[in-house]
């Protein structure tokens, strides 16, 4: 039995990007709240925002070529690189605010200015990027981005990937300087080092084993004490479930009925990282490929230039595989547990829609380390083994539902929050663009769960993300404000 037991107004499960996030704004937007955090690991962002669990793209669409796919009469739709853009500018708004305030003292601890570059090889294919290009171009969200095909300018920008290319192959490129590498990880400890500072009860080592609605309407949760070895008993008004791969299971634990005909298909991933120092000062940027013919749009093929622990490094990735965890530090039996009589049917519709999904993931996991870097070369020709080890990075649970568009048991690729009718409870579910787009999801949690305490706090929203319930797109007087001062308050404007 428990020697503790705590109400809160908030309770926060899973100490990531996301609860960091939620629990940053809250403390700004009602800092009287009293705001409690779980976290089953022993320290901050150890999962899916650790910096080497994830590719540390600031996702703004500017050069991910699965979010502008071709329409059968050759046009480019770039709607979802719009949408993806404009949540991202969300995100630098809150950040700025931060840096402003002096909650976060240092930006270059967790961003970087760096070049993001889209590069494609035939004929084809280059057709298509001088397509893009023509209509991203045009719009003031992707102002900037240059394209070209000449291989001496593309030896300018690219010098380790255009050496010893044959002279003959049609490759191109398009370029645009505001991009940003950005360290979710030291982020994640940055804001939950504030939250600490500002008096929020952060608990490392606790698992939540239980979660139900009492009587009087709040939530109990039985959280085990990995440290104390004992269960404790917490309630609060709202609780959020920002436990990465953990979460479908705490949301089917809640038996709220949004929670239902939900399940998850843990897609797990490999980079590879440079160790020879020379080799990484020859590239400074990231550079996104295109994804081989039916593979996932995660699995988009990509040379980044990372900033880790003040070093500069080189990762190629990702490489996709699977494992039934649906966390790294999971068990294998995570994916069967989350098989119910609720979910089975949505789940099996699933494996009959991905059996294309399936021989993918089956072919990534018996590559060799020599296949993986006949991959490599594809960018970088001439790339020795003997440079290059293989990281594990964080598992992914792509959502699985069923949806009007896609019928039954539809795989959902992106980041969707469920949450209670009475706004009691959300869920963060899913994966990238995943962390960059942290601030509006949190955002969307906010006004799906709070509506009327949302409306009173408009005014500070406002303060805190200035474009609020604007489209920057329709704005762009406002748009090129947003780019100027978070540009300087983020130190991007730094060569």
């Amino acid at each position: 039995m428990s020697n503790r037991v705590t109400k809160s107004d908030v309770i926060l499960i899973g100490a990531g990007i996301m609860s960091a996030t939620l629990g940053t704004m809250l403390k700004e937007l009602a800092p009287d709240w009293n705001i409690t955090v779980f976290e089953k690991l022993s320290n901050a962002g150890e999962e899916s925002s650790n910096e080497w669990n994830n590719a540390g793209t600031g996702h703004a669409a500017l050069c991910e070529l699965n979010y502008t796919s071709e329409k059968p009469d050759g046009t480019i739709d770039i709607s979802k690189a719009i949408n993806v853009n404009e949540q991202f500018q969300v995100s630098m708004q809150f950040w700025s605010y931060l840096v402003k305030n002096k909650l976060i003292q240092n930006p270059q601890d967790f961003i970087m200015p760096l070049p993001h570059m889209s590069m494609v090889r035939g004929e084809k294919n280059v057709e298509y990027l001088r397509k893009r290009y023509e209509t991203m171009s045009n719009n003031p969200l992707f102002k900037g981005m240059e394209f070209s095909d000449n291989p001496e300018k593309l030896k300018e920008w690219i010098p380790l990937i255009m050496e010893d290319r044959p002279a003959n192959e049609a490759i191109a490129a398009t370029k645009i300087d505001t991009g940003t590498d950005v360290n979710f990880g030291a982020l994640t400890r940055i804001l939950f080092d504030h939250l600490k500072a500002k008096d929020v009860d952060i608990n490392y080592n606790h698992s939540v084993e239980s979660i139900k609605r009492t009587k009087d309407g709040l939530w109990e949760l039985k959280v085990h004490d990995k440290d104390g070895c004992k269960m404790e008993y917490h309630t609060a008004k709202f609780v959020f479930l920002g436990a990465g791969g953990g979460s479908l299971e705490l949301l089917q634990k809640s038996g709220i009925p949004e929670g239902k005909h939900i399940g998850g298909f843990p897609i797990s991933g490999l980079f590879m990282v440079c160790k020879n120092q020379e080799v990484v000062e020859q590239h400074h940027a990231k550079v996104y490929g295109k994804a081989a013919v039916g593979a996932p749009p995660m699995s988009v093929p990509h040379l980044d230039t990372r900033f880790i622990d003040n070093k500069k490094s080189l990762l190629f990735g990702p490489f996709a595989g699977f494992s039934p965890k649906f966390l790294k530090t999971g068990s294998n039996m995570d994916l069967f547990a989350s098989v119910k009589p609720h979910n089975i049917t949505t789940l099996l519709a699933a494996g009959v829609k991905e059996m294309s999904l399936t021989k993918y993931l089956i072919q990534q996991l018996l590559l060799s380390k020599d296949q993986r870097m006949e991959e490599l070369r594809e960018f970088i020709p001439t790339a020795k083994s003997e440079d290059w080890d293989i990281v594990v990075a964080g598992q992914r649970v792509q959502v699985i539902k069923d949806t009007e568009a896609g019928g039954k048991g539809t795989l959902q690729f992106g980041t969707e929050v469920v949450s209670a009718a009475d706004g009691s409870i959300a869920a963060l579910l899913g994966a990238s663009p995943g962390a960059s787009t942290a601030v509006h999801v949190m955002l969307q949690v906010i006004q799906k769960c709070f509506p009327q305490q949302a409306k009173e706090w408009e005014p500070k929203l406002k303060e805190m993300i200035p474009s609020y319930g604007i489209s920057l797109l329709q704005n762009p007087a406002l748009l090129e404000e947003v780019h100027t001062s978070t540009a300087e308050a983020l130190g991007l404007n730094k060569n």
